[in-house]
């Protein structure tokens, strides 16, 4: 193997499962330890952040010799569970990929990253290059944000899988749970019970309605529209009781300009016309998790450095590009740092076959490190 491709090997052989994923997954811990231990190695500086304690992040410089910007080039290095993989920690290599957990999702942008600070260590840069290595982005985002609380920087490229295209926008959603009260009351008694499970229908059907006119509604040039559906549903006590509540998890997904608030009040407001159909209907919500969506100019800085130089390393016009899921670059960009998405290629991110195409984690380690030339100069 090459050294970049041992880099992304050993980093994939190290079981990183988020344990607020999985019951007994083994965190960050370890491979923070690997990565602090690689970059003392290499000369870089490492720092570690650890909020919660066995959550550690590690942030890796590249220290310039002052006076030029810093450029942040980010990844995270939890990975979600390995139920139904084969050899999940393996890293083996075939036909130009290396498999396993994590290894597209994203412990291949983050060997790039790595690389790339190694790299322009030797080029007497006057700016910094900091590598934020960060844990739990799968489920809380802990580690990017305590990163972000000691951590600055002029601007960063956020290293999710994008095919060396370069992505400026992303979604964002807020998560909720309504609870729809009934009356417990023994089965035989229909006028001592309320059935909330019943009378959760009406919570559903509204989430129907609502969802086909977000869907039917303006779009977002990149990335559509919003969305909801209900993802989790639950409620009463036994087969011979009326149930006195149901709980349904809602997930709304945010495009930019749409926000939490604006979120309550469709939800306030599909309850309040199921109470206007339904004397008998009561219910209340809760928001439990918010994620803003993300968007940076096509214009800024460093999405056309970005991508001239993924252009130039590719020798082909690289496509420009709004994507489904949530990612860090959220945070990054809300703490006005300027912010893209440029990473390599792969695929099967939370499947059973998961993989690196590594000639393409090669060629975006060799476009962050010619980033990080021009703009830490």
């Amino acid at each position: 193997m090459d050294d970049l491709t041992a880099l992304l090997a050993d980093l994939v052989r190290i079981d990183s499962t988020n344990p607020d994923l999985v019951a007994g997954g083994a965190g960050e811990g370890e491979i923070a330890g690997f990565i602090a231990g690689w970059a003392g190695r290499h000369g870089l500086e490492a720092h570690r952040v650890e909020p919660v304690p066995g959550r550690p992040s590690v942030v890796v410089v590249a220290r310039g010799s002052g006076g030029g910007r810093a450029l942040m080039l980010s990844g995270h290095i939890d990975t979600v569970g390995v139920a139904g993989m084969a050899e999940p920690f393996s890293a083996r290599v075939g036909d130009g990929r290396l498999f396993g957990r994590g290894a597209y999702d994203m412990k291949g942008g983050v060997a790039a990253c790595l690389w790339a600070a190694a790299g322009a260590r030797g080029r007497g840069l006057r700016g910094d290059v900091i590598v934020t290595c960060v844990a739990d982005e799968e489920v809380a985002s802990l580690g990017m944000q305590a990163v972000l609380g000691a951590w600055r920087a002029d601007a960063a490229v956020v290293t999710e899988p994008t095919g060396l295209d370069v992505c400026v926008a992303h979604k964002g959603f807020v998560w909720l749970e309504v609870t729809v009260r009934g009356r417990a009351a023994h089965g035989s008694r229909p006028d001592l019970g309320v059935d909330a499970i019943a009378r959760a229908g009406r919570v559903l059907t509204g989430l129907g309605d609502l969802d086909a006119r977000l869907r039917s509604g303006p779009a977002h040039p990149l990335l559509g529209t919003g969305s909801v559906h209900a993802s989790l549903i639950r409620g009463g006590q036994e087969m011979s009781s009326y149930p006195e509540s149901c709980v349904i998890g809602i997930e709304r997904r945010t495009v930019p300009g749409e926000t939490a608030e604006q979120v309550r009040a469709e939800v306030r407001g599909l309850l309040d016309e199921a109470g206007r159909r339904d004397p008998q209907f009561r219910a209340e919500h809760r928001v439990t998790l918010v994620r803003d969506p993300f968007e940076v100019l096509q214009e800024a800085g460093i999405v056309t450095l970005v991508r001239r130089q993924a252009e130039r390393e590719t020798g082909e016009a690289r496509r420009v590009y709004g994507d489904t899921p949530w990612m860090d670059a959220a945070f990054i960009g809300a703490a006005g740092i300027p912010t893209v998405v440029f990473g390599p290629g792969g695929g099967g991110a939370h499947a059973t076959e998961e993989w690196a195409d590594l000639g393409s984690v090669r060629r975006c380690a060799d476009v962050l490190l010619a980033v990080a030339t021009e703009f830490c100069a």
